[in-house]
């Protein structure tokens, strides 16, 4: 019985060494995906907005974000996100008829992702006047 109530004892302690403190970056898009339907060049601007919560202990810092052809970075926070805090990053696609299938590369120092970074992205069709 000893060594049972150890074991137990030993693995709620070595739990708490798992759980992670630090930045966490949490985005509002289900599946961090933005879906832009179908829609016909020239009646829409081709941007949207991935709107985020930092819900970790720690300030977040967005340190880079970097897009594939087609997709425009228009605006991305300039300040560190304080717990709590919500931010956005404003992309624009470039409106180019056919399959939209598009990732954004975030690199921040959230620790709820692998290295930092996280994969957004968009989908959709757009259609020729």
């Amino acid at each position: 019985m000893k060594k049972i109530v150890t074991l137990i004892v030993a693995i709620l302690f070595s739990s708490f060494g798992f759980s992670q403190h630090g930045a966490k970056i949490d985005f509002k898009a289900q599946n961090n995906t933005i879906d832009y339907g179908t829609i016909t060049k020239g009646k829409d601007n081709g941007i949207r907005v991935f709107e985020f919560t930092n819900t970790g202990d720690a300030p977040l810092v967005i340190f880079s974000i970097q897009s594939t052809a087609n997709v425009t970075i228009i605006s991305k926070p300039k300040d560190s996100i304080l717990p709590g805090k919500t931010a956005q990053i404003e992309v624009k696609y470039n409106m180019v008829p056919g399959p939209i299938r598009k990732t954004i590369t975030v690199e921040s120092n959230a620790v709820n992702y692998d290295d930092g970074r996280v994969p957004l992205k968009i989908k959709g069709e757009v259609a020729a006047n």
